[in-house]
Parts: C-alpha cells; sequence; structure tokens
C-alpha cells in the first residue's frame, strides 16, 4: 500500500520550547491510523505542520510523494488534505448548510452546485434536518458534525480529525465511529486523526502513532501499541477513556 502522506523528522520549536522533534511516521492510502498521547504532546502542532499553519524548522512533510511542507494552508486543502480543529468555530451567522456550501466551493465555481453537495454531505452525517438552522443553535454534537461536514465538502484525499470525539457521550462516539468507517471504506478518504477518547481510536485505527514529548515513541498496530512499556508509562497508565 502507497503512502498519502509521509512525515520524515519534523521539528518544530516555539520560542526555544521544542514542541515536536525529529517525528517521522507514514499515513498509507485508503488507512486509518491514530496519533495519541498524552496533552502537549506535540499532536496539534503536526497536524498544524501538516496543514501549512507553520512550516516545520526542520525535516519534510510529503504528500502522494508531493512536497507539501512550507506550503499555504489554502494550498494544501486544494491539494487534497481536509481538517477539522479541536475547538470548533462555525460561521455563527450562517446557517448549516450555508457553513458547509463555504467548503463546497473550493471545487466549484457554482453555487447550486456546491449547495447539492453540500445537502448530500449533511444527510451523510444527520444534520440534513437542520440544513437551515443557524450554526449557532446547534449542540456541541452537532457542531462536531458540521466541522466534520465542512471538511468534507472541500473533497479531500486526506482528512485530519482533531479531536472531533471529545466531549461526546459514548452513544454519540459510537454514531461518529460509524461514519468515519463507513467514509473510509465508500470513499476511499484515509484519515489521520488525533484523539484521547481509545474506545474510539481502537474501534477505527489500522495503526497508531504514540508522541510524547514531541517525540514519536511507539507506532503499530492498535494491539501492539496498547502493550508497549513506554506507551502504558507515559500515556495509558493516565486516565484515559477507553
Amino acid at each position: 500500500m502507497s503512502a498519502r502522506l509521509e512525515v520524515s523528522a519534523i521539528s518544530k520549536s516555539f520560542r526555544g520550547l521544542r514542541a515536536v522533534q525529529g517525528a517521522s511516521f507514514e499515513v498509507p492510502a485508503g488507512s486509518i491510523v491514530g496519533l495519541i498521547g498524552p496533552n502537549g504532546a506535540g499532536k496539534t502542532t503536526c497536524f498544524n505542520m501538516i496543514a501549512g499553519v507553520f512550516p516545520p524548522d526542520a525535516g519534510e512533510v510529503h504528500l502522494e510523494g508531493r512536497r507539501i511542507d512550507g506550503w499555504r494552508p489554502d494550498q494544501v486543502c486544494a491539494a487534497g488534505v481536509g481538517r477539522t480543529f479541536q475547538i470548533v468555530k462555525p460561521f455563527s451567522g450562517l446557517t448549516v448548510l450555508e457553513n458547509v456550501t463555504v467548503g463546497a466551493l473550493l471545487r466549484s465555481n457554482d453555487v447550486s452546485s456546491a449547495q447539492k453537495r453540500a445537502d448530500e454531505i449533511l444527510e451523510k452525517l444527520g444534520l440534513g434536518p437542520k440544513r437551515d438552522l443557524l450554526a449557532s443553535a446547534l449542540t456541541l454534537p452537532d457542531r462536531k458534525r458540521l466541522e466534520v461536514a465542512r471538511a468534507l465538502a472541500t473533497q479531500p484525499r486526506l482528512l485530519l480529525l482533531d479531536e472531533v470525539m471529545a466531549g461526546l457521550r459514548p452513544t454519540e462516539c459510537d454514531q461518529m465511529v460509524a461514519v468515519f468507517r463507513e467514509l473510509n471504506r465508500a470513499e476511499g478518504i484515509t484519515i489521520l486523526l488525533i484523539e484521547h477518547v481509545m474506545r474510539a481510536v481502537m474501534a477505527l485505527a489500522q495503526r497508531i502513532v504514540v508522541l510524547h514529548h514531541g517525540e514519536v515513541i511507539a507506532q503499530g498496530t492498535p494491539e501492539e501499541v496498547v502493550r508497549d512499556p513506554a506507551v502504558l508509562e507515559s500515556y495509558l497508565g493516565e486516565e484515559t477513556e477507553i
């Protein structure tokens, strides 16, 4: 299986604070990979370097063999990378449909076709009946779904999910897991997810990468990672939701 994403020895420091140090991992095309670790381990910083928020101080990021580190976020998105954010911030004054249509306009200059695409995505995520509500009126679970819908509207080949299940009840997490499985199976979308809800990670991920103090300390199948002594000591020994 070829790599959709290759992260090679990337590092990032902020005012002398080392957030990520020499992190390397691959995300095979068509796979679901989990990126886990304690708070402050550097997970979102990795996402930001992949998505073009800022360039790495060292190392490289390749998307389908093409080097993308240092690209602007809009260029990375246009190349096929969609992402969600840990703190969801929809356009509160726009409707649910309008929020998703904005994302769909990346691939279409026609508003009608963009709205049709947005409608299809909302139905898939169970938000169809709420398409005409203002985004500010949504509950937290629905705002999380809207965040995913906006990313999907850009038609990504690689989807970066940053803690989209944080704060959700177990039944709501299970619903999201089912959605991501279907997106991966039916549409072939490759997924890299940051998540603390380990029951969701174990249900979704074929491989897991573990960050600690900005360094990759383990990677492998879920079964291998949860038995790794370094992972148990640094992360899974904490009060983690499983």
